[in-house]
């Protein structure tokens, strides 16, 4: 692939990975689709999927893909995923699948339990498949789900996720009190400081 890049400026070479994460994205979930194990799109892919319902112009590209699944169903997950060339690899703890041999973790699917918590000392678990839709092309966390995961997650990336919804309108005022404490906390804290 390097072959392939020699030469793109940089935007270009942007664009071809982003349309490589779209690409993994819909082998992954069109595999699991057909195979009718159960699964929601999280993450980043799914923050762009709602952001995209209202702005396409606002979504934000991610360089990996998450997957929430039921840990019973993972040896049928990894069944799925390597027979359209994924490889099942464990990092530090976190089950993913490499875009082949030469796949990196990085540019991964990452797998998350649904029920679970994602360290013993968080508070919350994330929530379970059921908090999914449909959307065009697959399952997708709902945006309450969503939005309590990245609450739970709360790095600098999942803050600018949060805003990034917050800033097309699908979070508003009246979303705080939804969630538990320390949750609801920290999203007013974006609310009342939309620019950070």
């Amino acid at each position: 692939m390097a072959d392939a890049l020699t030469g793109l400026i940089g935007w270009e070479r942007a664009l071809m990975a982003a349309e490589k994460v779209k690409e993994r994205l819909r082998r992954a979930t069109r595999a699991l689709d057909d195979a009718r194990v159960p699964y929601a799109v999280v993450g980043g892919n799914a923050v762009a999927e709602w952001v995209g319902r209202v702005d396409e112009e606002a979504v934000r590209t991610t360089r990996d893909i998450d997957l929430l699944i039921r840990r019973i169903d993972l040896p049928a997950v990894r069944a799925t995923l390597e027979a359209v060339g994924f490889v099942y690899h464990q990092l530090l703890d976190v089950d993913m699948f490499l875009d082949g041999s030469q796949g990196r973790p990085s540019g991964g699917v990452h797998i998350l339990f649904a029920g679970e918590k994602v360290q013993p000392d968080i508070e919350h678990a994330l929530p379970d498949i059921d908090e999914s839709e449909r959307a065009v092309e697959f399952q997708v966390a709902t945006l309450p789900s969503l939005v309590k995961m990245k609450l739970i997650a709360w790095r600098d990336k999942d803050r600018t996720h949060l805003r990034d919804l917050i800033g097309v309108g699908l979070i508003d005022a009246t979303w705080p009190t939804r969630f538990p404490l320390p949750l609801g906390e920290r999203l007013q804290q974006l609310l009342d400081t939309p620019n950070g």
